[in-house]
């Protein structure tokens, strides 16, 4: 009897040391990078590539133009506003290209974040969204998520 509490002890003890030392997470559930300074209201931290494809270079220019002001500088999301699409949730598997053509085209109900519905974006046409998705994936790419 004596030997089972000391074991559930100490099963205690090392649940409670795992829980202290695991990673910070916003209340939106992203990780925060430990030692790595995140811009303002910033909610990942996106390694960019070495470089991109002319396609790539369009979708970051339109990216800046219409996507930025709500999913934040080179996708890392905005704390309260957007979530950051170099997430594992968006990785082609999960959320095809054509996911993002909808979603620029009709907006999007809210269904992984708690951010709110997503308005449909005025203004941009489907080469636009298909540059602006390049661009994703290469931040993704470059990020670890395929």
């Amino acid at each position: 009897m004596k030997w089972a509490a000391i074991f559930f002890a100490l099963v205690a003890v090392v649940a409670a040391v795992w829980f202290i030392v695991q990673p910070s997470h916003s209340r939106t559930g992203v990780q925060r990078e430990e030692g790595i300074a995140l811009s303002a209201g910033a909610l990942a931290t996106v390694k960019l590539p070495n470089s991109f494809t002319e396609q790539e270079q369009i979708g970051a220019s339109a990216y800046d133009a219409v996507c930025s002001a709500c999913h934040g500088r080179n996708a890392q999301g905005q704390d309260g506003v957007a979530p950051p699409l170099v997430h594992k949730i968006y990785e082609s598997s999960h959320h095809g290209d054509m996911a993002f053509v909808l979603a620029a085209q009709n907006g999007v109900r809210a269904h992984h974040w708690e951010f709110g519905n997503m308005p449909a974006v005025e203004g941009v046409t489907r080469s636009d969204i298909l540059a602006i998705v390049a661009y994703i994936r290469a931040l993704q790419r470059a990020n670890g998520i395929d």
